[in-house]
């Protein structure tokens, strides 16, 4: 099953200094539809106007990655962590137990984020952050993982805590990339960030999400240059 979601079918949300657009529910935008895709609960593509940001609040429970697609974010947290991260890189942020945790867009341009949040694998614990560069070139024709629950100091993902893996891709048009999950009930939730792209026989433009189940393996090919971010979750 492939089901696409257009760009201009997102819940959407203009605060002035913050235009966001809802693949899923969240805050006032609710779709008894897209509520959630397996444990992938939030992914919001957020455009942040420069000198401002989300002040300090709590979070408990989540998994929540950010995908940084355009100038850069600031972090800090009540566990003392503080980062920049910036276009092609990614934090993720283990709520846990419990955490208090700001983010800023301190440039002199737009920031544009993904904001992912996924469902742990189990409550509690103790809070965590962390943050890693992930050069596009490297990404080339293949699939990197970013953040995993499977993560270990070889692979060079980001540790999370839960049954999913964030992925990402760059593809050249006219070439086409590959992913197998382990079975074919994961929930797998593709976004190009730019380009368009062409899933099996479903055509996605940037920004459109593709939810995908029930499928041995999904081959993307590239109808124009593209970044593409995918989450297989539980």
């Amino acid at each position: 099953m492939i089901e696409l979601r257009p760009f201009n079918t997102l819940g959407s949300a203009n605060h002035g200094w913050l235009d966001a657009r809802h693949h899923f529910s969240f805050a006032g935008y609710h779709d008894p539809a897209r509520v959630n895709w397996g444990s992938l609960r939030v992914w919001n593509d957020d455009t942040i106007a420069p000198g401002t940001g989300f002040p300090t609040h709590p979070h408990q429970d989540m998994e929540i990655i950010t995908y940084v697609r355009k100038g850069a974010i600031t972090h800090r947290d009540s566990m003392g962590n503080e980062g920049r991260t910036e276009a092609g890189d990614v934090q993720v942020m283990s709520a846990g137990d419990g955490v208090q945790h700001s983010e800023y867009n301190h440039e002199g341009e737009d920031t544009q984020i993904f904001q992912i949040w996924i469902i742990p694998s189990q409550r509690g614990g103790t809070p965590g952050w962390g943050a890693r560069p992930f050069p596009k070139g490297d990404r080339a024709g293949q699939w990197v993982a970013l953040a995993s629950g499977a993560a270990n100091d070889d692979d060079g993902a980001l540790p999370i805590r839960t049954d999913a893996e964030v992925l990402g891709a760059t593809v050249k048009a006219g070439e086409s990339v590959t992913y197998t999950p382990r079975d074919a009930s994961r929930h797998l939730y593709l976004v190009p960030a730019t380009g368009k792209v062409r899933v099996e026989d479903v055509e996605a433009e940037a920004r459109d999400g593709v939810a995908i189940t029930d499928m041995a393996k999904i081959t993307v090919t590239a109808l124009e240059d593209s970044e593409l971010v995918l989450v297989d979750a539980a």
